[in-house]
């Protein structure tokens, strides 16, 4: 009687919910038994059950009345047979993340690290593995990265959320994946409680595809906002990608409603990335966005003495000679793993031909490198981007009117110009109308000063030095 009554009452429920809710949510019950006033329902997870219980109960019950059936309440159940139960863990303590001792091989993408649900172990959800060198005491900070750091730090002491979610953007190359395994490293250190969750956005959409193959989205549902911290690498990977995107968004704001903490890395600001719904973005932006901004030469040096400090214990005899550390800062640029795969490469090969390390071997050792690091940017671009930049003529950058709107942002092209070329102050100064060498070291020297007392010429100089080098 009552599974014919069921039968009817779901398409009134179905014009009630709309087609969307029904198919999600009251489609998949079967019903079981009406025993002592309490109808139950089988349900695929726990997370459905609950999600209907808090929805849809008062409406399914108030039908089941109408139609003549006494019923006082609902129970949603599991049946032990369901192919999407999820297999009990085995009795052990659950832990967020992979052991990776430092002399430990990576774990493989087939045994990758495992997360759970703190409060009821579920079905584990396999996250990246995190690298051992990725830690906070290894990374080196300076100006271009130390607010990215302070917001990291703040985040890994896993304290009510402050800021939510925190975005790290940046170029290759310039910690962002660093600072995310030290801040998951940090919270299974001092907060084993939570529930941490690392992984690209890659492999978010994977478990997206995989969990609509199989037909297991509200798993899915469950499995990441049950989450205390989740970490999404490279976000920018879900641009374009429609399904995946709305999924992001839901999890997103489940996550953030239940005051979790949400961490994202992209190589833009969420607001460039291309094809990223609006709406993603928007959610991105609701947070604290931090720029890793591109190493500066003081940055780089102190990453190569870091480096040099580790070697010691790995090469105890070999030293570096002085200038070379100040020669590949000054060289190499624009990738700090570029620079450290130079400083790697030119241990293990005066290690190999027992050579001490001094400029003749850097500069054999790291020919291509240091040919592949070489400054293309040219005068005539440099003019043409400040002029841009302050809105005035390329003809009043180069021509002799001494105007404070004029010969402020000539000052500023003649210091990009002895930063980012390897034009000496002579040449450069036939490229601006003819003038003297000294005049551009004057104009040089002068920004310099201004540069730190004046934060408008900073951010300036910053910004023309940002756009030039991408």
């Amino acid at each position: 009687m009552m599974q014919e009554t069921w039968g009817l009452l779901r398409q009134r429920l179905l014009k009630t919910v709309g087609q969307n809710n029904f198919t999600t949510w009251i489609e998949p019950l079967e019903f079981s038994e009406l025993l002592n006033g309490v109808a139950t329902f089988h349900v695929p997870t726990n997370f459905m059950g609950n999600y209907v219980s808090q929805n849809f109960a008062d409406l399914i019950l108030h039908e089941l009345n109408l139609s003549g059936e006494t019923v006082q309440r609902l129970s949603f159940k599991v049946p032990a047979n369901s192919p999407m139960r999820p297999a009990r863990a085995p009795e052990r303590a659950a832990e967020p993340f992979a052991e990776m001792a430092p002399d430990a091989k990576p774990a493989s993408a087939a045994a990758p690290a495992k997360a759970f649900s703190s409060a009821d172990p579920v079905e584990s959800l396999q996250a990246a593995p995190l690298d051992p060198r990725f830690t906070f005491d290894s990374f080196v900070v300076g100006k271009p990265n130390e607010l990215a750091h302070a917001a990291a730090r703040r985040v890994a002491e896993g304290g009510p959320v402050t800021f939510n979610p925190l975005v790290l953007y940046g170029g290759v190359g310039l910690g962002k994946t660093h600072l995310m395994h030290a801040i998951a490293w940090e919270l299974k250190t001092q907060r084993p409680d939570l529930n941490v969750l690392y992984l690209s956005a890659e492999q978010f959409m994977y478990r997206f595809v995989q969990a609509l193959r199989e037909r297991k989205m509200m798993d899915f549902k469950h499995l990441f906002r049950s989450v205390d911290v989740l970490m999404v690498d490279d976000v920018q990977f879900i641009a374009g990608k429609d399904s995946t995107q709305e999924e992001f968004f839901h999890t997103f704001n489940a996550l953030v409603d239940q005051n979790k903490q949400i961490i994202i890395s992209a190589d833009r600001a969420p607001g460039e990335i291309k094809d990223l719904e609006d709406r993603v973005k928007s959610r991105l932006q609701c947070g604290l966005v931090v720029d890793l901004h591109p190493t500066d030469y003081e940055l780089r040096l102190g990453i190569l003495q870091s480096k040099v400090e580790q070697y010691s214990t790995t090469y105890p005899d070999l030293e570096v000679n002085a200038g070379v550390l100040e020669f590949l800062a000054q060289r190499i640029s624009t990738n700090v793993r570029v620079l450290e795969g130079a400083l790697t490469r030119l241990f293990a090969f005066a290690s190999l031909v027992g050579r001490e390390i001094d400029m003749d071997l850097t500069q054999d050792c790291l020919a291509d490198v240091l040919r592949a690091s070489e400054r293309k940017i040219t005068v005539e671009e440099i003019q043409r981007k400040v002029s841009d930049y302050y809105n005035i003529r390329l003809s009043d950058i180069i021509g002799p009117k001494r105007l404070r709107s004029y010969a402020r942002p000539r000052q500023v092209a003649m210091y990009l110009s002895k930063q980012l070329t390897s034009r000496s102050l002579p040449e450069i100064g036939r490229r601006f109308g003819g003038r003297d060498h000294t005049t551009v070291m004057h104009g040089v020297k002068r920004i310099e000063e201004l540069k730190l007392t004046d934060g408008q010429i900073a951010e300036d100089v910053e910004m023309l030095r940002r756009s030039l080098e991408a």
